[in-house]
This record gives C-alpha cells, structure tokens and sequence, in this order.
C-alpha cells in the first residue's frame, strides 16, 4: 500500500512501547456487547462468517455472544447457534459472556471453552444486569469455575461498573479489590475491569490496574472500555502501559449496556488498533479491518463511530495508514446514518 513513500517505523519497534504493547491482546467484542443495543438481529451464519473473518485478519481474541435471555437480548439469542457452527480450534480463541452456572454447563455443552464470568460492582447494576446481588453472583461462581475446570475451559472474573455505576455513582477501589480477591473467585484465569459508563480517566484506569495486580499477580488484567466521553482510547493505552493482558474493543465503536443509562459505544477496535500497532498489524490489513467494519454497520443500519475508520478514508494519501483511491478497498462506501432504535442487552 502506497509503495512510493517511505513507512513509518513500527510503534513495537521502539523498546519502551514493544514492552507496553507487544504483548498485549485485543479481544473483539463486536458480537456480543456490540450488538447489545442494535435494532437488528444477525443470522447466525453472518455471526459465524464475521467471527472467521476476524481470526483470519489475526484478530487473536473474539466474544462472539452471551448467554442473556433472549426474550431481553434478541441480538443475542443465536448464541449457542454460532458455537455449535464453529471448530474446536476456532473457538480456542472465542469468549462467551455467562452470569451464572448454567450458562456455563450449557455453552460447554456446545463447545465453548472460554467463559467470562460477569458481575457487577454495585449491586444496583448487578440486580438490574443479572436480577441478583452482587454476593448472590459471587455465591454462585465456585459452580461455574468447577463447570469451566471440567472441560479443560477458562473463566474470567468480569468485574462490570469497576468505576462508576449509573445508580450509586462512583464505586470505591477497595470494593472492587474486595471481588477480586474474594476467596469464591478462587480459580478465575482473568480479572476483567470495566469501565461500563466510560466516565473512568487515565489515572483512575492505570491506578486501579496496577492496585489489582499487585493483590492478583497470578491472574491476567483485561480491560473494558466504553469512549461516551471520549477517552476509550486513552484509557485503554492507559491501561496497557498499567500491565493489562487483554482489552477489549468493538468495530466502528459499537455497543453498550442496555441495563445501564448513559452507556454508549465501545471503544473502537480500529482506534486501539490504530494507536497500539501489534505485530501482525499492516496497513494492508488495516483496510480489511476498516471495509469489514463498515459493510457490518451499513447491515446494521448503524454509523460509524471510530475516528480512525474516517482517518483510514481521508485523502492525505501520503500516510500508509490511508486507504489508497486505487485499492480495492476504496470501492467499500462509508456508512453515513442515524443510529438505530436500541433494544436491551448485559455489561
């Protein structure tokens, strides 16, 4: 791509950015918190096709649904569809959101081996998420941590509202250190920490990061961002230079918690992407990355939220990061819309 000029060097090139980044997993979570709030529901075979096309760019980590009741998360309700279609070896790489035992023994049942296990912070979240408390949610984790343990699976503590709730407002550290370490997490691979409103700050992500894997060093840190004020980039960088493992991100800035007012979008895949520049990123797939998004929402009915997506089709060809007017890729129309009527969904 763009032959004629002289590249960039690669961010990972630099050592003190290759020892913050390098390592670090995007989990694409376009399936499941991204279609949370839309208006139209994805046949599973679209699920299935998305989910092959990510892993194919080198997308190292998916979730590619939950297992919320479909009656309040229709986008949702093909879940175990899409797992029953998919290969072993595809769904090492895939999550699945659960909040209870069952959930866990049912997705199992059909292949999922990657489990994210969530609860919230507050209880006035948990209860309007899950329909329990907090310590009803933690009670019941050593079942599902022994279901997961069964079939040689993975489950991770999702910790949603680890900042703010939008019914008690900011939730102090030591409650979510009080989770993490709580002795019923006892076997959870992971600590995801969720800024579900996306009213966290850098410092609030970094210190907390860092608070909870001092106590934990034997769990990884994955961090969940939302952008409603405009710092889902910068708190995901945040985080990773705090020794986050994983962070998660959505195409084109899709999603949000339909149980939680004020939530918006996720932040955007390209945009973590964009800033952070893994390895088996070039701007070749970039544009892949970019068109894919784009179709996704144009079916979706939903507009395009990630400023580099924009950036990506700007006409300051002279950056490798710009899709060329020649490339293939060009032919892929933005989306230009209103976003679509939301229906409810989980974190």
């Amino acid at each position: 791509m763009n032959q004629h000029h002289t590249s960039a060097p690669s961010l990972a090139s630099t050592p003190n950015l290759a020892a913050t980044l390098g390592n670090t997993i995007l989990r694409d979570v376009t399936l499941r918190d991204g279609l949370q709030l839309t208006g139209k529901v994805l046949s599973t075979e679209r699920k299935v096709e998305t989910v092959r096309e990510l892993l194919r760019l080198g997308v190292p980590a998916i979730e590619l649904g939950s297992m919320a009741r479909p009656d309040l998360v229709p986008t949702m309700a093909n879940t175990l569809d899409v797992v029953r279609n998919l290969t072993p070896e595809e769904l090492e790489k895939c999550w699945i959101w659960v909040a209870t035992p069952g959930h866990v023994a049912k997705a199992a049942a059909a292949g999922a081996r990657n489990f994210q296990y969530c609860l919230s912070a507050s209880d006035s979240h948990n209860k309007a998420n899950i329909g329990r408390t907090t310590d009803e949610s933690l009670a019941a984790l050593p079942q599902a941590v022994e279901y997961a343990q069964g079939v040689n699976g993975q489950i991770q503590l999702c910790i949603a509202t680890s900042f703010t709730c939008p019914f008690e407002g900011y939730v102090p550290e030591e409650r979510i250190l009080a989770i993490a370490n709580d002795p019923r997490a006892e076997g959870t691979t992971d600590i995801v920490l969720c800024d579900t409103l996306g009213q966290a700050v850098p410092a609030q992500v970094s210190g907390l990061i860092e608070r909870v894997r001092a106590e934990s060093p034997s769990r990884r840190i994955v961090y969940h961002g939302h952008d409603t004020w405009g710092l889902g980039v910068a708190n995901t960088l945040a985080a990773i230079q705090a020794g986050a493992a994983m962070v998660d991100g959505a195409l084109g800035g899709l999603g949000g918690c339909p149980f939680a007012p004020g939530a918006s979008g996720n932040t955007s895949s390209e945009d973590i992407l964009f800033a952070t520049r893994p390895g088996w990123v070039t701007p070749e797939t970039f544009a892949d990355i970019v068109v894919l998004s784009e179709k996704l929402l144009a079916e979706l009915g939903e507009p395009n939220r990630s400023k580099a997506a924009q950036g990506a089709r700007s006409k300051a060809e002279a950056f490798d990061w710009v899709i060329p007017s020649d490339s293939p890729a060009a032919a892929c129309t933005p989306l230009v819309s209103t976003p679509a009527p939301g229906t409810p969904g989980g974190k």
